[in-house]
């Protein structure tokens, strides 16, 4: 079984690099799950119905979210109904939409969890207590368990993927839009890394236009972040071939496509 987790898309350069390689990446890898963090994917905040459903038209079989997970509100109209949509699961109890998902591959089937970190990040429940009772819930249905951690600080990332090291397929972060490069399989069979990375603008600051944000360190008065649509773009993902009777990662493999790393079929 192999998981293909394309990052943060970030806007329409973001959705566009998804819809010109996603069946590239298919040809080439042939992932049998493709998920996909979309939170930032409506102009750099939050996600609408349309792009969820082409997300899952250009071959995504989940989309999960984060912080800004609510930020359109016609997300309020779908979500219930949006079995494929994963936001944080530790959010209080009441809010719309599920924080697991299972996607079904011939007689597999795979976990898929979002939580979302409290370091430095909005007040939520427990990530770890909702881990917990979650992996314990998921277990029962499939070995395989892919878990996307949204969080801001790389200890609370760390630390999660410890404490489900082989209790489920992979722990993946996501929020921080840098690729990073501590990538491994744990020593009981967890994936893990710290962050999966972006998908968006590449010449910007964390998919935005960078000259507001550069002025901002200068003056730290209030500035509107937009999303550059024009200029180069990256894609980053992650691939992870998972044993499917025992749910245990045997490999992990870092994707960063960009103009100074092209792709080649």
């Amino acid at each position: 079984m192999k998981l293909l987790f394309i990052g943060d898309v970030v806007g329409s350069p973001g959705r566009d690099m998804v819809q010109q390689y996603l069946p590239k990446l298919k040809e080439t890898y042939k992932p049998q799950v493709v998920i996909i963090n979309g939170e930032n994917a409506a102009a750099g905040r939050g996600i609408t119905e349309k792009i969820y459903r082409q997300f899952l038209e250009w071959g995504a079989h989940a989309v999960t979210l984060g912080n800004h997970s609510w930020d359109h509100k016609e997300i309020f109209t779908f979500i219930d109904e949006a079995n494929n949509l994963v936001r944080p699961a530790n959010f209080p109890e009441g809010v719309p939409g599920k924080g697991i998902t299972y996607v079904r591959w011939n007689a597999l089937q795979v976990a898929v969890i979002n939580l979302q970190g409290r370091t430095f990040m909005p007040p939520l429940d427990c990530p770890f207590k909702k881990a917990e009772e979650l992996v314990e819930e998921a277990r029962k249905v499939t070995p395989i368990i892919f878990v996307d951690m949204h969080a801001e600080a790389t200890s609370e990332k760390q630390a999660l993927g410890w404490l489900l090291d082989g209790k489920v397929s992979a722990v993946i972060g996501t929020h921080t839009h840098v690729q990073t490069a501590d990538y491994r399989i744990l020593p009981k069979g967890t994936a893990y890394m710290t962050d999966v990375g972006m998908t968006g603008p590449y010449d910007g600051i964390l998919g935005m236009q960078k000259e507001p944000i550069i002025q901002k360190f200068f003056d730290s008065l209030p500035a509107r972040f937009t999303v550059p649509k024009d200029g180069r773009a990256q894609l980053s993902a992650v691939l992870i071939d998972v044993d499917d009777k025992t749910g245990q990662s045997k490999s992990i493999k870092p994707i960063l496509i960009n103009e100074d790393h092209p792709f080649f079929d």
